[in-house]
């Protein structure tokens, strides 16, 4: 265990880095400081993003790979320059974004809404009487207006969804922000993205899945990040956020909320090795999905995900969900409860989720018995766990035995694993929640 003074001195590090002044900047280009940081890789032994090769991201970019961007179509250019074939452009380059880059922005610069992504069979009004259950049944939709929903997604696809290839580095300068729009890291290896608000990747066009659930639901298609076929990712020191547009303003259809957005990060369809460090989930319903079918096949084996250091405030579940994979969950703080929380820590069909020196923020009638779900999987590994619930002194807690004491069956005590990847030792669990508050998330770093 870490002596006090490592401790202090440990938090005091994090102080210092945040409130760095950074270096005077360019003209027209980022500071110093800017320059540094965005040519950094992830450290030795940290998560399982340092496995075999490392995560270096665009770290040896050639300076003309090397671009601030401040709108969508610089982005775009930025990447690789088509957004249909970015993901196959393996050059290193490192881009920094500056003010807030906007998915619904035209190539000219031009706001766009739903309406302009529409195809023009498609109306909410048309779909929502032609569908609904008193009339249409318990019955996959299908038919014309499905069809031209299913058309209008495709259109909001190329418009939001951004393409990232191999060998790059995304940083934001102080202030960065993306909205309206989904990172799409898919069959690529080795990125980094590092210091940006993400806000309100919104589907205009919801799916209504009526056997999903006792009285359906509408889902969503888009995340603000996915990693999907990937290794070697590193997410760092970002907030996720609905921005100005929150799940509690959606209206209901159908009896079912308007969902509008699927979750901050997920892992799915293959990926491995990535490490979720320092980021800050705040306000969230659904946010870190890793591994997204039941389905035992190309998924076994793969899925090993670090989450580390994160601040997950008020969110609502899957922190994270699990299938299949090593993830290994260590020195978080949950600040969590209230209406619509769910659950925490997901564990899934063939999971092995090992949960270190956690912390866990309790408000309301939420209790450590509420903070595991059961999704269909057999053990995990928890320890040093420290949960402060309502007014009460901060405690050690063990989970597992709280949870296995209201619910059945039982969860087994052993993930089946130990991590061997970890940059340090673990912090002690009271520390963590001061540490984590003062360093996760994005405007934290000295740029």
């Amino acid at each position: 265990m870490r002596t006090r003074t490592a401790v202090v001195a440990a938090l005091t590090a994090a102080l210092v880095l945040t409130t760095a002044v950074p270096a005077p900047a360019a003209p027209g280009g980022p500071s110093r400081a800017a320059e540094l940081i965005g040519r950094q890789a992830l450290p030795a032994n940290d998560g399982w993003a340092a496995a075999g090769t490392g995560t270096t991201g665009g770290s040896a970019a050639a300076p003309d790979r090397v671009r601030v961007v401040r709108t969508r179509a610089e982005l775009v250019d930025a990447l690789g320059g088509d957004n249909a074939t970015n993901a196959a452009d393996t050059t290193p380059r490192i881009v920094y974004v500056a003010g807030t880059v906007d998915g619904f922005e035209g190539p000219d610069g031009t706001p766009l809404d739903c309406a302009d992504l529409a195809d023009p069979e498609y109306s909410l009004a048309a779909y929502l009487a032609a569908y609904d259950p008193a009339t249409w049944g318990r019955v996959t939709p299908s038919g014309p207006l499905e069809a031209a929903r299913v058309r209008s997604v495709a259109n909001q696809t190329r418009q939001t969804q951004i393409n990232v290839g191999s060998n790059t580095t995304i940083i934001g300068l102080r202030g960065a922000r993306l909205t309206g729009l989904t990172l799409m890291i898919d069959r690529v290896d080795n990125v980094i993205v590092r210091n940006i608000e993400f806000a309100d990747a919104r589907d205009c066009f919801p799916a209504w899945s009526p056997t999903d659930g006792d009285t359906g639901n509408w889902n969503s298609q888009y995340d603000q990040i996915s990693v999907r076929r990937s290794e070697h990712v590193w997410i760092d020191h970002n907030t996720f956020t609905d921005g100005d547009n929150p799940d509690s303003a959606q209206p209901v259809y159908f009896g079912r909320p308007w969902q509008v957005h699927d979750g901050s990060l997920d892992v799915t369809h293959t990926a491995s090795l990535v490490t979720v460090s320092w980021n800050r989930f705040a306000g969230r319903d659904k946010v870190m999905l890793i591994g997204s079918s039941n389905t035992v096949g190309p998924d076994v084996g793969r899925l090993n995900v670090t989450v580390r250091h994160n601040l997950f405030d008020g969110t609502l579940q899957r922190l994270p969900r699990v299938r299949f994979g090593q993830v290994d969950v260590h020195e978080n703080h949950y600040r969590l409860g209230g209406p619509g929380f769910a659950y925490a820590l997901g564990v899934g069909v063939q999971s092995a989720l090992y949960a270190e020196n956690n912390f866990f923020t309790l408000t309301g009638d939420t209790g450590p018995a509420d903070l595991l779900y059961d999704w269909g999987g057999t053990a995990l590994t928890e320890r040093g766990t420290w949960v402060r619930q309502g007014d009460r002194l901060p405690r050690p807690v063990d989970l597992l035995a709280a949870y296995n004491a209201a619910h059945d069956p039982d969860l087994g005590g052993d993930a089946g694993w130990t991590p061997t990847l970890r940059a340090s030792r673990p912090l002690p669990t009271p520390v963590v929640p001061f540490v984590v508050e003062a360093w996760a998330g994005a405007g934290r770093l000295p740029l």
